[in-house]
């Protein structure tokens, strides 16, 4: 048995067919005739540009809009100027189109696989394929065929890329595993659309298996099984039929409101990073956008959005949601998220330092340019403004003052937008959940964010494996904080949400809903498995739940107990 990340649902049995990497190497010549070696990366680019949107329009066709634009984005870096122009720059100086890519790539991937954000470091995996594209076309390396593999197969290798899962005949394929990647990668994101149970980051397993060989892929638990005996096989093929059983029940919560067992009401709203991805969450049955990571919007561009492109994104995903909420978090940078150009200084401690609504009221004009953008965008649906890493009172009210200024500035130049739009704050720190209750009277609403909860509240660094074991949302000390926020938020009257990844949690959940949550806001493909979980809880039996759980003194006596009421 081999444990990895389980990364798309479900059980595969089927017959290996392992990828080989590619040779990509090269050797590293000088050029003198730098217009053309130019225009020979040039003609690559033109052609990697051509082959992805023919799987982007592929995937558009087999899978759905929004998995398309994964293949897009690869587009838009492929295309982007900022990128070619450094390699152009290589070019000039006597490097081979060959290293200017490598070097380039290299340069961003360092960059975005340093962030702690899954998001983020996913943008290093996405230049890495475009990486590996651009180098094929330059050293003339045929890709291998996906799609002809036969029926019955698992796909086995270090990394499927997104330009290889684009070539899947979900018909074909019963299984993934790979050697690297995580949940959120846009491999595990494809897996997922296809409904092809994955496995990610099992350590050397190409180095373990041959083609043809049997494997059992459990995608639920993270766990692969190679030439497994007859009784285990028969294990998972009766896993495998519950499995799908239980999934055909999760439709009849398609369009339901969101109850607990005894008729409780809360809301099931969806995390989301770029606008379009609004149409997902719609799409899996969202009641709103619990979180909009505005950032994105920043970092995909070699330059600040101005006000205007700003406005138009922001609208777009309020048009998107037709009335529903769209909680737009303001710029989130610093920490583990780098934007070359705002020249951020590099710091010692970066998640205690210069970042989040610091950096932001510290430079209130390009502040202010994002608050503009999100109040004009207010007046074509439901939008709240919401402020990450608040430590102290000061700074939401000098959130607030900015906002009002922003306000009279629309008025006077005769520009609409919504003149009780709710500015509330991310609870995310110790400081902040110490005094949640001086927050809550000057926030419009809370929203728990238990990944940087976690992380601050336990003082540990979650990149670091050496202390992995205290960054756990189970922590009694993290569990008495999210305790506290909520019954903060209850005692005034405020609306309290959550859109850390704890939201979603099977085991958390019974918590949340006695603690008395009002909102959850989780992955889009999480929203039905969620709102399944909420129906089987009553208050009285979740309440029961918390008041065992928390007299109990470690992380491991809560899980346990936690699992044992979920059985």
């Amino acid at each position: 048995m081999y444990k990895g990340i389980e990364a798309s649902r479900g059980i595969g049995i089927g017959s290996i067919c392992l990828i080989t990497d590619y040779d990509l190497s090269f050797e590293a010549k000088h050029i003198e005739d730098t217009e053309a070696e130019k225009n020979r990366l040039r003609a690559a680019v033109e052609v990697l540009k051509v082959k992805t949107s023919a799987m982007a329009d592929n995937i558009r066709k087999t899978i759905g809009a929004k998995e398309a634009e994964i293949m897009e984005g690869h587009i838009a870096m492929i295309a982007d100027p900022a990128m070619s122009g450094e390699m152009n720059k290589m070019i000039d100086a006597g490097q081979c189109a060959e290293a200017a890519v490598t070097a380039v790539c290299d340069m961003f991937i360092g960059m975005f696989s340093k962030m702690e954000d899954d998001m983020m470091r996913q943008r290093a995996s996405d230049i890495s394929d475009v990486k590996t594209g651009l180098l094929k076309e330059l050293l003339g390396i045929e890709d291998v065929d996906i799609s002809k593999v036969p029926q019955g197969t698992v796909l086995v290798a270090h990394d499927l890329t997104p330009s290889m899962t684009s070539q899947i005949v979900k018909e074909n394929v019963v299984g993934i595993i790979t050697e690297v990647g995580g949940k959120t990668s846009h491999s595990a994101i494809l897996a997922r659309a296809l409904e092809i149970p994955a496995v990610l980051s099992v350590p050397g397993i190409t180095e373990k298996v041959k083609d043809k060989d049997t494997a059992v892929v459990d995608g639920t638990e993270g766990v692969v099984y190679i030439n497994p005996d007859g009784e285990i096989v028969s294990k998972y093929v009766i896993k495998r039929e519950e499995f799908i059983r239980a999934q055909a029940e999760l439709e009849s919560f398609r369009g339901e409101e969101t109850l607990t067992a005894d008729g409780m009401k809360v809301e099931l709203f969806c995390n989301i990073g770029t606008p379009k991805d609004a149409k997902k969450a719609i799409e899996c049955d969202g009641e709103g956008i619990g979180l909009f990571r505005s950032e994105f919007l920043f970092m995909d561009k070699s330059h600040l959005p101005s006000e205007d492109e700003q406005f138009e994104a922001y609208k777009e995903a309020i048009e998107i949601m037709n009335g529903k909420t769209v909680i737009i978090r303001t710029l989130d940078i610093g920490g583990d998220k780098e934007i070359p150009y705002l020249g951020l200084e590099k710091e010692d401690n970066p998640f205690l330092g210069y970042r989040a609504v610091r950096y932001c009221l510290a430079n209130p004009e390009i502040y202010k340019t994002q608050l503009r953008g999100i109040l004009r965008a207010s007046a074509f649906g439901k939008a709240k403004i919401m402020v990450p890493l608040v430590t102290c009172v000061d700074e939401i009210r000098a959130v607030k003052a900015l906002v009002e200024e922003c306000k009279k500035e629309l008025s006077s130049e005769n520009i609409g937008f919504d003149e009780k739009i709710e500015v509330g704050c991310m609870v995310e720190t110790a400081a902040a959940s110490l005094i949640a209750d001086m927050l809550a009277k000057e926030a419009d609403f809370f929203s728990i964010g238990t990944n940087d909860l976690t992380q601050y509240t336990m003082s540990v660094d979650r990149g670091n494996a050496k202390v992995a074991y205290l960054y756990s949302a189970f922590q009694p000390a993290v569990l008495r904080s999210i305790k506290n926020i909520i019954e903060a938020g209850k005692a005034v009257g405020i609306p309290v949400g959550m859109c850390g990844e704890a939201a979603a949690d099977p085991l958390m959940i019974p918590l949340l809903i006695s603690f008395g949550l009002d909102e959850y806001s989780v992955n889009s493909v999480l929203v039905l498995t969620a709102r399944s979980i909420i129906s089987k809880w009553s208050k009285a039996d979740a309440d029961a739940l918390a008041e065992q759980v928390l007299a109990l003194s470690t992380e491991a006596e809560v899980v346990a107990a936690l699992k044992a009421a979920a059985r």
